[in-house]
């Protein structure tokens, strides 16, 4: 079958190749995928850009999330039957034709949705479900989001808004992207936490660096910074008594997550698809391609030139 693998020879790190059938595990559907999203973070970690994580070896399918129908059920007969429409989440294997995926990280997609949509859902929507639930309660609260124009920065604005906060969103290019971020939910969009002179009740923050510790310090009393990327490349440097408790720095959180260490994400995902069916929540697609185009797409990702999701058509 046809895939995208890791080829240190070929441009941005990936190329295409005809790779082994997956052999499911007794606990793993067999999916067909019909579409797949792309996420920085893979195309990154493909090209070598992230010094802090091993790059995977020569030959490793990539991808995270994709969509598609279960050609053969789980052995154990656990998940969904043959034939259902399915949105799935792994550690690699989704830029295939199929993909072997354990059956509590996929979720029955309803017929209306769109493959391609939903294929956006998994990285970017789930971490921004896990991260606004570690802030806590939202109706009527202050929540900033830096790095809004990614995949996780988007779905964040969106979920905020929808649950009753008033989200305001940081980019770097604040004329060019407010439209765009205010059309999606956003209150304001402002260049920097910086620019923030009321305090904060939560911050999603994809940027880390000199970015975090200054959303840190607007956070209002009992106030919560869930540290989610990395983007900036940065250290978190803290000036002596940026953490003390006194002077209007009293409880205040600065937390953290990885996805896959989360438990129980099949109900989320079934719930964020059936979001998009709705659509209540827009998946933000700025390109869309065959297997054998996407290049362009981890081109236009690796040179932050792509403002939403990408997706891969498989079929």
């Amino acid at each position: 079958m046809r895939a995208l693998v890791v080829d240190h020879s070929a441009q941005n790190g990936i190329g295409l190749a005809d790779v082994p059938e997956p052999i499911p595990a007794e606990n793993q559907a067999l999916i067909k995928i019909e579409a797949a999203s792309v996420n920085f973070g893979e195309v990154s970690l493909a090209a070598d850009l992230v010094s802090h994580m091993d790059r995977p070896p020569a030959g490793f399918v990539l991808g995270a999330d994709a969509a598609g129908v279960v050609e053969r059920r789980a052995a154990d007969g656990s998940g969904p039957p043959a034939g259902a429409r399915v949105v799935t989440l792994g550690a690699g294997g989704a830029w295939a034709e199929r993909r072997a995926v354990n059956t509590d990280l996929l979720a029955v997609v309803p017929d209306a949705v769109d493959l391609g949509e939903v294929s956006t859902v998994p990285i970017a929507g789930l971490t921004a479900l896990r991260a606004l639930h570690r802030v806590g309660t939202l109706l009527g609260r202050r929540i900033l989001v830096t790095g809004s124009t990614g995949g996780v920065g988007r779905f964040a604005i969106q979920l905020a808004r929808q649950a009753g906060a008033y989200v305001i969103a940081v980019t770097g290019d604040p004329d060019r992207q407010r439209e765009g971020l205010i059309k999606i939910g956003a209150h304001e969009v402002v260049d920097s936490a910086r620019s923030v002179t009321e305090p904060l009740h939560g911050i999603i923050d994809m940027v880390g660096g000199d970015e975090l510790v200054a959303g840190f310090a607007r956070l209002a009393e009992h106030g919560t910074l869930v540290a989610v990327g990395h983007a900036a490349g940065q250290p978190e440097n803290f000036s002596y008594g940026a953490l003390f408790g006194d002077d209007g720095g009293h409880d205040r959180s600065l937390v953290t997550f990885h996805l896959t260490g989360c438990t129980d994400l099949a109900p989320d995902l079934r719930w964020l698809a059936e979001s998009v069916g709705r659509g209540s929540l827009d998946p933000q697609i700025a390109w869309r391609g065959k297997l054998d185009e996407a290049d362009q797409a981890f081109s236009a990702l690796l040179n932050r030139t792509l403002r939403g999701k990408a997706v891969i058509d498989i079929v």
